[in-house]
């Protein structure tokens, strides 16, 4: 599947991912909230969701850092979406390895379709 196919599947189905967790935790200052709140119902994490989703679609198999070179994205903006497209059964969790980026041990990502690379 594509990135182009990926993204009008996603974009057509909205409630199929549409984000439901908070995007800020209970013990988070009130700036947090209010920046929670403001991406939520702005659209942007959602479409920052999309663009991380066909990331991994046209790159599986990277960490976040890497992945985060694919799109308009910061690394952080992108790790912290990848959770949330993994619960939208977009992405699945791979093996972690060390990052060509940051040297770290990270987890890989993979297309919902490509399950069997990221248990192999």
């Amino acid at each position: 599947m594509n990135s182009e196919t990926v993204n009008s599947a996603w974009r057509r189905a909205p409630d199929v991912c549409r984000i439901e967790t908070p995007a800020a935790r209970t013990n988070d200052p009130i700036t947090s909230h209010l920046i929670a709140q403001k991406i939520t119902s702005s659209g942007h994490r959602h479409s920052n969701m999309l663009a991380v989703i066909e990331a991994v679609c046209a790159h599986p198999g990277l960490t976040s850092a890497e992945l985060a070179q694919y799109t308009p994205l910061e690394r952080h903006e992108v790790a912290r979406r990848l959770p949330e497209a993994e619960r939208a059964h977009a992405v699945v969790k791979g093996d972690k390895r060390k990052c060509s980026l940051t040297g770290n041990l990270a987890l890989t990502w993979y297309p919902v379709e490509n399950r069997q690379a990221a248990a192999a």
